[in-house]
């Protein structure tokens, strides 16, 4: 970011390039002393919820044996809906992103590990940790603002395709885990060109098919086959506990990166950003939901989602500890740390997809005027360009 154009009412006007380079010195202090930190009670942590996880599921499937039962179909589903939940974003989440790699258990490392999802790890470990992480928000380079199918800021250009926005993401929430592996085989830039090296699609196609033909055959054949005269309502136990698992998903998501007052950023801004920049880039990219622990531990602690953008390397349950020396360094930069409880970033969210689905002339506020860097929900036409 070597000449970012901001408007008057810009999050970072403020900041001088010391400021900003001073703030990227003390997340790197804070990141180093965790890191030098971990130890027994990290390690006791991931394999604790990691034998939770698999006990609840085993017992789940066990339960579901019986769900011809509606008390034993309630309980069976819910209990394999939370088992899938928790190897999703707690362990497999997590785990990919290397987090635990310190341990050098070659169970529970990033380089082995292999989730209960469609998409392949190493096809996601590519879109995710070394894209979506690196080129946060930055529309155009980050496919995870918007899945790739959506429009997500002012600027992008509007056409009528984006009317059924809504609708598409709806349908992506109930079958979240296919609509990232969509993304992973970077599909869409094969509908529209961009991409034309087939092998490589063709590749990860059988890939991910490899992969959901597993879960098809455990979820779908194999358990309710065995559970006999509990066949159906078992088949439709597994069927409620993957949609579970993908609405949850999709939600905290959502919640991470859409709901007011989170920013996006234009290609430009990656012009000549230095480390301290891209800490910045994350804090303004990113938003929390507040709540209970047993909520963080349900949303992969990605509920911190700030704190994760900004130490993604860092074991998850070490984020609600660095929350709140996060959240002082907002406070004395005079930054805002958007956070909410679930229900209000999730209609936060879903009424930016809505507002943008509509053209400019037809949405509620003030359109923006943009050259580069930091966007803005609603902002006066005037600005100010200042160098950082």
């Amino acid at each position: 970011m070597t000449a970012l154009q901001h408007k008057r009412t810009s999050p970072i006007a403020h900041l001088t390039p010391a400021d900003i380079e001073q703030l990227g010195k003390e997340l790197d202090a804070l990141r180093e002393e965790i890191l030098a930190d971990r130890g027994q009670r990290d390690a006791d942590y991931i394999r604790r919820v990691i034998k939770v996880q698999r006990g609840l599921e085993l017992g789940s499937r066990a339960v579901l044996l019986a769900s011809i039962f509606p008390p034993a179909w309630l309980l069976g589903t819910l209990g394999l809906s939370i088992s899938k939940i928790l190897e999703n974003m707690e362990i497999g989440h997590n785990v990919l992103h290397g987090q635990w790699d310190w341990m050098r258990d070659p169970a529970i490392h990033s380089t082995t590990w292999e989730w209960d999802n469609v998409t392949p790890a190493e096809a996601w470990k590519h879109s995710h940790n070394e894209l979506h992480h690196t080129y946060t928000n930055v529309i155009g380079r980050d496919n995870d603002l918007g899945y790739a199918i959506m429009r997500v800021d002012e600027d992008q250009e509007w056409t009528p395709l984006f009317l059924g926005q809504p609708l598409w993401n709806f349908v992506n929430m109930l079958i979240f885990e296919y609509g990232i592996a969509a993304y992973d085989l970077d599909l869409g830039a094969y509908v529209t060109k961009q991409r034309t090296d087939t092998d490589r699609l063709k590749a990860g196609a059988k890939a991910v098919w490899r992969k959901a033909r597993k879960q098809i055959l455990r979820d779908y054949i194999v358990h309710p086959l065995v559970s006999g005269p509990s066949a159906l309502p078992t088949l439709a136990a597994n069927v409620v506990a993957n949609v579970a698992r993908n609405v949850w998903t999709h939600s905290v998501i959502m919640c991470g990166h859409f709901p007011r007052g989170v920013e996006t950023f234009t290609k430009e801004t990656l012009d000549g950003e230095t480390r301290a920049e891209w800490y910045l880039r994350q804090m303004l990219g990113s938003a929390n939901i507040s709540g209970s622990r047993l909520m963080h531990i349900m949303t992969g602690n990605l509920s911190y989602q700030i704190e994760h953008h900004l130490f993604p390397d860092l074991p998850s349950n070490r984020y609600q500890e660095v929350a709140p020396r996060v959240q002082q360094l907002f406070e004395r930069y005079g930054l805002t740390y958007v956070s909410g409880p679930l229900p209000k970033q999730v209609a936060s969210a879903w009424w930016k997809i809505i507002r943008l689905s509509l053209p400019n002339d037809f949405q509620p506020g003030v359109r923006r005027q943009k050259a580069s860097g930091v966007t803005e929900s609603a902002a006066p036409s005037g600005r100010n360009p200042v160098a950082v």
